[in-house]
């Protein structure tokens, strides 16, 4: 699972050869109609869990909770035709477009743009620099992103430990289509409810105390959404590719 995965062209932003750069508010989420999934944070699960199956996928850093958005290649079923994205709640991972975290050489939080994005304009919207510094909409900006990349740390050590206790299992659900095609979670793991009840009270108490245990739970009653993703498929309609593999 990709970074990157619906930006075109990420650069590091710069006071000086970004100087005059505006930005406007996202108005479509066209940039993601063609993204089936992307990863979530540890505290996002809740709301997640309202609207989303969440799912473990594999990442840069390992396992990596995941909503999934469509159950075909390159099709987000919450994103229709005039690019509003249709349910309560926005992954965070959509909403910092057109901005996106990065690493400098001493490992610093670097705040990067998509410059292709139609959100960026010389001419109108919020001047991302003012006499050379942040200005106050970037300053929000800067504030998301570094909640976003503390909140990556937060959800990397949540997934490693669940992977430890060994209670992540490749997930075997199958999504049947209206046009007889199957949807299959190939490459996806979910949390393994059987060795959740057998863990050690100790453990049980750790992942209580911790938050995991909720967060966990959540992930749980997710699954249930799969269904949903099935009705807006048939509302939608067929013809596309099923995502057979991930």
């Amino acid at each position: 699972m990709s970074e990157l995965m619906f930006y075109e062209r990420v650069v590091a932003l710069n006071d000086h050869a970004h100087s005059k750069l505006k930005v406007r508010p996202t108005t479509s989420f066209a940039y993601a109609a063609k993204t089936n999934s992307v990863p979530i944070l540890a505290s996002e699960f809740f709301d997640c869990a309202r609207e989303y199956p969440i799912v473990f996928a594999s990442g840069e850093a390992g396992l990596v909770p995941a909503v999934l958005l469509g159950l075909r290649e390159s099709e987000n079923l919450f994103v229709g035709a005039d690019g509003k994205w249709d349910a309560r709640y926005v992954p965070a991972f959509v909403r910092r477009y057109p901005f996106v975290p990065g690493k400098g050489p001493q490992g610093d939080l670097l705040v990067c743009i998509d410059e292709t994005s139609p959100c960026f304009s010389t001419k109108e919207g919020e001047a991302l620099f003012v006499d050379g510094k942040p200005s106050p909409q970037l300053d929000h900006a800067m504030k998301f992103l570094t909640e976003f990349h503390q909140g990556v740390t937060v959800t990397e050590t949540l997934a490693r430990r669940l992977n430890e206790l060994g209670l992540l299992r490749q997930a075997d659900s199958v999504a049947q289509l209206q046009d007889g095609s199957q949807f299959r979670l190939n490459g996806l793991s979910v949390v393994d409810e059987a060795k959740l009840r057998t863990l050690e009270p100790g453990v049980v108490q750790e992942l209580f105390a911790s938050g995991s245990l909720a967060v966990v739970y959540a992930h749980l009653m997710s699954l249930g959404n799969l269904g949903t993703l099935v009705d807006r498929l048939s509302r939608r309609g067929t013809g596309a590719k099923p995502a057979a593999t991930r």
